[in-house]
Parts: C-alpha cells; structure tokens; sequence
C-alpha cells in the first residue's frame, strides 16, 4: 500500500479461494480485514504471513455476525462466496441497511446481471469475465 494512501476496513463474506485470497492480499497491503465464514475450517486458507485482520465464524445472512463484523464502520463490503443468492441478499442488507458506501459481490450466474444492474449493486460475474477473456485470447 501506497504511505498516501488510506487503510480501509474491508469485510469479505466466504473464505473459498476467492475469499481467501482477497483477505490475504489486502490485509498484506495494511487494510483492517475482517473474513467471515460459516465453516471454521475455511481459515485454514489464510496464510499467516499474510493476513492479520479478523476472523468470524458465523452465518453472514445473520444480522448479529455483520454486527460483530462492525459493518457500520466498513469501507468495502465483498460477497464472495460461491452462493449467488447469498451474496446478493448480503450485499443488498449491506448497502440498504448498514449503508457501506462500496459494496461488491461475485457472481457465477450471468443471467443475474440485469437484476444486479437495476438494483445497482457492482459486481464481478467470474463466468461472464473468463468468457470473455477466452474470446480474447483466442
């Protein structure tokens, strides 16, 4: 992280791969990282050099869990797990109610694309982007 720059305090919901990987990189870069996952063993992921922010486990849908998670104060909201559904509706309570000023959810299912666009939630549709980065490299 740039000395300028500001350290922001991130939430990630799921500790997968995606998950994971985002609480290593941008605890690395000196945010204040907060991972939450249902599946304890989900951590097991993080890699202890890396990330030295926060772990919950817990079901994310929960309104107590975002609130141990200190939502309220959040920068950035990530919904990465691998549940379309859950990542919406997380990423929906989170702009809506907590009001986090940026929220952003992966998505496998590109014909969820409209529904995110009319309710102006940014997101990352993985299935669309690797498409689309297979065209071009072809």
């Amino acid at each position: 992280m740039e000395t300028n720059q500001k350290s922001l305090y991130i939430i990630i919901i799921g500790c997968g791969r995606l998950g994971s990987l985002l609480a290593n990189m941008l605890s690395k870069e000196g945010h204040s990282t907060v991972i939450i996952d249902n599946n304890i063993h989900s951590f097991d992921a993080l890699n202890s050099t890396e990330f030295s922010g926060f772990q919950i486990e817990g079901d994310a849908t929960e309104l107590s869990v975002l609130k141990e998670a200190k939502i309220d104060k959040a920068d950035i909201l990530i919904g990465a797990t691998h549940d379309d559904n859950i990542n919406i509706m997380i990423g929906q309570i989170a702009k809506r109610v907590f009001t986090v000023p940026n929220v952003l959810i992966r998505i496998l299912d590109q014909n969820k694309e409209p529904l995110l666009q009319k309710i102006d939630i940014k997101y990352v549709c993985t299935t669309t982007e690797i498409a689309s980065k297979i065209i071009e490299l072809i």
